[in-house]
């Protein structure tokens, strides 16, 4: 995997979630970080190699959910793969994500183990 987005309105989780990335050993070679859906988006443009998106549910501007229904009107969901890291209890809005077009989600608090089981079929 060569360049991942890491969208979360908490710098603190961003560097978290790239800490348990290189924890899980999932080979990365570039992290790219926005605060927020819109950013996500300018980043994803600016930046058109990212192969994979991991996106928070509750964010300012744009909330993950919005942001999965916007990137998948350019993205194939085969060829981005994008996965919600959420605290978000609510079954609700993680199934609008996923009938949206994201990829699966992970539960915070996670482990380096629960991120490299969601994202396994994708480090092929």
């Amino acid at each position: 995997m060569n360049k991942v987005l890491i969208v979360d309105d908490s710098a603190t989780m961003r560097k978290i979630i790239t800490r348990v990335l290189r924890q899980a050993e999932i080979p990365v070679n570039a992290v790219v970080e926005a605060g927020n859906g819109v950013e996500g988006l300018a980043k994803l443009q600016s930046e058109p190699d990212i192969d994979l998106i991991l996106s928070d549910v509750n964010m300012p501007e744009m909330n993950g959910v919005d942001f999965v229904k916007a990137v998948r009107t350019s993205h194939d969901k085969e060829k981005l793969p994008m996965i919600m890291v959420t605290t978000e209890g609510g079954e609700a809005m993680m199934k609008s994500a996923l009938d949206l077009g994201a990829n699966g989600y992970v539960t915070k608090p996670f482990t380096p183990e629960s991120i490299r089981r969601a994202l396994e079929a994708y480090l092929g």
